[in-house]
């Protein structure tokens, strides 16, 4: 099972940045679709406190729900990246 795991919503360019970078650094990740609705994103809300996607989950490195996909793509760039 991956480490990573990845809040998401189809068509987000955001997101697409975030799996963009994934698939660069050829991480796996588990997908997690959330609601269109940001009221109905109660487990993204837990994770990280509000509703936007993405959202990261890296528990190796004690990742519980870092949101903004530049912040995302940085932060794996910096642990995954040659």
């Amino acid at each position: 099972m991956p480490n990573l795991e990845l809040y998401e919503l189809k068509g987000c360019p955001f997101c697409a940045k975030v799996t963009s970078k994934l698939d660069e650094l050829g991480l796996e990740y588990e997908s997690h679709s959330v609601p269109r609705s940001h009221s109905a994103r109660t487990e993204v809300e837990e994770i990280s406190g509000q509703t936007g996607v993405p959202v990261l989950v890296d528990k190796e490195h004690g990742v519980e729900g870092m949101p903004e996909s530049d912040d995302i793509n940085e932060y794996l760039e910096e642990t995954y990246g040659a």
